[in-house]
């Protein structure tokens, strides 16, 4: 368990982590200054330059969220305060300034009110010693950074729009600034992220203020329905203010007077309102029609104006299996699917659950709800981004012995098992025990390697043909790997009819 300590200087100031398992590591770099105070609310501000030495051995606080989130070992929470917009970095213990590798930024999920890049999941380690720098960030939650509240600014109160947005951005050039340092190369940057924070991928490709920033994206497992309009933005922002017994102008100085406890819970209260009001859009997530995002990310995709950067997207076999036990925010059952096709003429409902055979039977209700929220996502971004960029499009399969036991399969964010080499840590052990060690090992390596090779070139391997309108080549990733041709084309047209008529 040796450690020594290794010092870079980047341009805010010395930074000293330390080595560990063939890799260097830092904690809780600040990216930005703390939003704190009048800074509550508005965009990001470059870090203040420091004296001396600063200490990146352990990791900060995370966002403001519900405290049982923020597990991070049995018995161990991990502090919150608004003074989190903070990075991680781990570099190959033997990485020279200026060595010119890959960097791989991780964008957490957790639906935008939950997570952290301290995380043990995220950890990282196995992509760096294989030759990578990686990076980790934390961002602005719920109703702190993903909650629009910019329709509440007064004379005296200016809140910026996409705050969450805006502190990514900002993490991006610190990145671009400083990377070299870590060994690092700044042209050649990939930004990849899961559920939430492969939504925020998608975003990032269509935010104006992030070109250049990042030259391939990761999108695994990104949501529909996460995106609002400045629109549906402003009622759900006059509603939260309500939530704080608040309203017209007094309720901009409620959101900076109350305290992050507060705004946490009253966020929760929001998210159940709508979900009961059927408002069209989830509380949280980007804006666009606002200054910073002026185009919804697949609009922007589709007309050719998003950065035309190669991109890899997916989604899992088994989505839905998650959110019928833990975070149930999908239609999963029959209630909640009728209620959803509620507003389509009956030959219209009648095609799309003719997709799901077996409805209203359990399993064809969880692959609905798995569509719905994460198959649809794919096959438009697939569909609007090839058309302009490489594109390359995957499916999850994988699951060991133990998932299939546990009834959750290659359920939502199983695929972080094999891209973090978790099978082979002391806990993803017991996950894949006895023959499973060795397919779960071949998957995760065939996934690293594959996503490092996307990060140092653009091709995740020659085998893997891109996605085109004529063909949609999909790679299904499990024990033995295979290419598909338009695999569930029925499912895939079934959600291109709904998603036209919800227009």
């Amino acid at each position: 368990m040796h450690e020594h300590t290794v010092r870079v200087k980047t341009v805010s100031g010395t930074v000293e982590g330390f080595t560990r398992d063939g890799v260097n590591r830092w904690r809780s770099i600040p990216y930005a200054r703390p939003p704190v105070g009048p800074l509550r609310y508005r965009a990001p501000r470059p870090v203040q330059p420091w004296p001396g030495v600063r200490y990146c051995h352990g990791f900060g606080s995370c966002a403001p969220q519900q405290r049982m989130y923020t597990l991070l070992a049995p018995g161990r929470y991990q502090p919150m305060s608004e003074d989190c917009l903070t990075l991680n970095v781990v570099a190959p213990k033997h990485a020279e300034a200026g060595a010119g590798l890959p960097v791989m930024v991780f964008i957490h999920g957790g639906g935008y009110m939950l997570g952290s890049s301290a995380t043990p999941i995220y950890d990282g380690a196995a992509l760096a010693r294989r030759g990578c720098v990686y990076i980790s960030v934390n961002y602005r939650l719920g109703a702190l950074g993903c909650l629009e509240l910019s329709s509440l600014s007064t004379a005296d109160v200016t809140i910026d729009d996409n705050l969450f947005l805006r502190d990514l951005v900002m993490a991006l050039r610190w990145v671009r600034d400083n990377v070299e340092v870590f060994g690092g190369d700044p042209a050649n940057v990939t930004i990849f992220g899961e559920s939430a924070g492969a939504h925020a991928v998608a975003t990032l490709m269509a935010t104006p203020e992030a070109e250049g920033l990042f030259a391939q994206a990761i999108s695994q497992s990104p949501g529909s329905g996460m995106i609002s309009s400045a629109e549906i933005a402003g009622d759900y922002a006059a509603r939260f203010a309500r939530q704080l017994g608040a309203s017209g102008t007094d309720a901009a100085s409620a959101v900076m007077a109350a305290r992050p406890a507060e705004l946490v819970d009253a966020l929760d209260r929001l998210v159940a309102e709508g979900q009961r009001d059927m408002l069209g859009a989830f509380a949280i997530g980007p804006t666009f029609g606002t200054p910073y995002l002026p185009e919804d990310p697949v609009e922007a995709m589709r007309a050719g104006t998003a950065h035309r950067v190669p991109l890899i997207v997916g989604t899992n076999a088994d989505e839905g299996r998650l959110f019928t036990r833990f975070l149930k925010l999908l239609p999963t059952s029959e209630p909640a699917i009728e209620r959803l096709l509620a507003h389509l003429e009956p030959d219209a409902r009648q095609r799309i659950l003719a997709a799901y055979p077996g409805y209203p039977g359990a399993d064809a209700c969880v692959r609905f709800g798995g569509d719905f929220i994460f198959g649809s996502a794919v096959w438009q971004i697939a569909q609007a981004h090839s058309a302009h960029a490489s594109t390359y499009v995957y499916r999850y399969d994988y699951a060991t012995r133990a998932l299939r036991w546990s009834g959750m399969g290659a359920t939502h964010a199983t695929e972080l098992l094999a891209v973090f080499d978790v099978y082979r840590s002391r806990y993803g052990r017991l996950l894949a025990a006895g023959l499973d060690s060795r397919t779960a090992g071949k998957v995760s390596d065939d996934m690293q390697s594959r996503w490092l090779a996307f990060a140092g070139n653009g091709v995740p391997g020659s085998d893997w043909p891109g996605y085109r309108h004529d063909e949609r080549a999909v790679l299904v990733l499990d024990r033995r790997r295979r290419v598909e041709v338009d695999p569930h084309a029925d499912r895939r047209m079934a959600w291109e009819d709904f998603f036209l008529t919800a227009r």
